[in-house]
């Protein structure tokens, strides 16, 4: 690093220690035992939108249903609710009285995943895509729960209106695991629509920990990511004439081994980074070489050098391919960048506010301060890479206890993986997530 850049660095930090607003005393045991009163009285209704919101799952862009019970139980509570930002985002504004001005996001998207819980609040019903085809739908990342996490610090926050002063901002997200979600409402207007500005911002993601640990730890937390897609044209032909055709299928195949010396071979070993085909999409016949094959990647960094090598060896193998298969550069593939998001970086201010009251409603040894960052992305953190809004991210266990102290006892980190058809999200988890999220909301802005 440079001085001038050095100096830059200082300057912007001193900046914008004096643009953000002095943080609320820690909320007392009594404020938070009001917290936990408040939300099991609430409990029944939001295990109740939680099976609901499993049952129903909706992929990205696509999530009405889900806006809609989101946008009527907002408005229900008195929100200034608008709805149809980002194409399906909703934004909830209870402004109460003088103060800073907090942002609460929560995601709502589901995954492409065939469930396989046997729950009985399973989503059993594939959803029907515009073009008439049909994708099995799961929530196997544990975006209901965010959801309704959501709805409960919204009802929370609305019940103790008197314990804290300023204007709370909810706001439900499209489309994260596809990373264009907070980019879509940003350009929706997210910004410039009126909403209050925000002080500060706060967000949360279930894990497959036990439930009752949460994480809040400071820097950077969770890796950058790109999602592209790679589309090889060869000549299609007949399955018995394969010297008449140059086969897609083979210049994939041959690119998904080459990519996997990317991060092997030219990343330093010492800069995480991961390279993912999760998709390989040619043909149909067993007797017809097809035209085209396309390869849907997904990539994970630390760094912007990092990701700049990664992007330049995918262009340059997928080149190599086409060229030794006797096309020409006219025909070396154009890769198609979809979902992006930096790194997510916690701020240490922000971190620190809210630990001491997260601790006394976890209790000691449930609040893990110190913990790796994850290669998990997310784009939360899209929505505020212009305003440079301070925020801290949790993560919350989902997993039942019993499961998760089996799967360690085994030599496993965890007894399931998000994105996994197995994923639970353990019920109790349900109203102990949106108590960690009020208590957190509490602990910037309480009086």
């Amino acid at each position: 690093m440079t001085i001038k850049s050095s100096l830059l660095r200082l300057v912007g930090a001193a900046a914008l220690a004096f643009a953000t607003p002095a943080l609320a005393a820690a909320p007392s045991p009594e404020l938070i035992a009001k917290v936990s009163a408040a939300i099991d009285a609430d409990a029944a209704r939001l295990t109740a939108i939680f099976k609901d919101l499993h049952q129903h799952p909706e992929i990205a862009f696509t999530e009405a249903r889900t806006s809609a019970i989101v946008a009527k139980e907002l408005k229900a509570l008195g929100f200034e609710v608008t709805t149809g930002v980002g194409k399906t985002g909703v934004v909830g504004v209870f402004r109460n009285g003088p103060g800073p001005t907090l942002w609460f996001r929560a995601d709502m998207d589901s995954n492409s995943v065939l469930e396989a819980t046997g729950l009985p609040w399973a989503a059993t019903q594939p959803q029907r895509l515009a073009d008439g085809s049909e994708i099995p739908v799961m929530h196997a990342c544990g975006h209901d729960a965010h959801t309704t996490w959501l709805m409960g610090l919204a009802k929370a926050m609305k019940t103790l209106k008197n314990d804290w002063s300023g204007t709370l901002v909810v706001y439900a997200q499209p489309a994260e695991e596809v990373g264009l979600g907070a980019q879509a409402m940003v350009k929706d207007g997210l910004h410039s629509r009126g909403f209050p500005k925000p002080d500060f911002a706060l967000g949360s993601h279930a894990v497959p920990l036990a439930v009752g640990v949460a994480v809040n730890a400071p820097g950077v937390r969770m890796a950058g990511t790109d999602q592209l897609d790679v589309t090889f044209t060869g000549i299609g032909g007949h399955g018995s004439t394969p010297e008449l055709a140059i086969d897609p299928v083979v210049m994939a195949s041959q690119a998904v081994v080459a990519y996997q010396t990317v991060v092997s071979r030219a990343i330093d070993p010492q800069s995480p980074s991961v390279l993912t085909v999760g998709a390989v999409i040619a043909g149909r016949d067993n007797n017809v070489i097809p035209a085209s094959a396309e390869l849907r990647l997904n990539l994970r960094w630390f760094d912007q050098k990092t990701r700049d090598t990664m992007l330049k060896r995918i262009d340059e193998i997928n080149k190599g391919i086409v060229l030794g298969a006797g096309l020409g550069e006219d025909k070396v593939p154009v890769r198609e960048m979809k979902g992006s998001a930096g790194p997510l970086r916690n701020d240490p201010r922000l971190v620190e506010a809210v630990t001491p009251a997260l601790t006394t409603l976890l209790g000691e040894g449930k609040l893990l301060t110190k913990f790796p960052a994850v290669m998990g992305s997310e784009d939360f953190q899209e929505a505020f890479a212009d305003t440079g809004t301070p925020y801290t991210f949790l993560l919350i266990g989902i997993a039942e206890p019993a499961r998760f102290a089996a799967a360690k006892a085994a030599g496993r980190p965890f007894p399931f993986a998000n994105h996994n058809n197995d994923f639970v999200v353990d019920l109790p988890a349900v109203p102990l997530g949106a108590k960690i999220n009020t208590v957190a909301a509490l602990a910037l802005l309480a009086k």
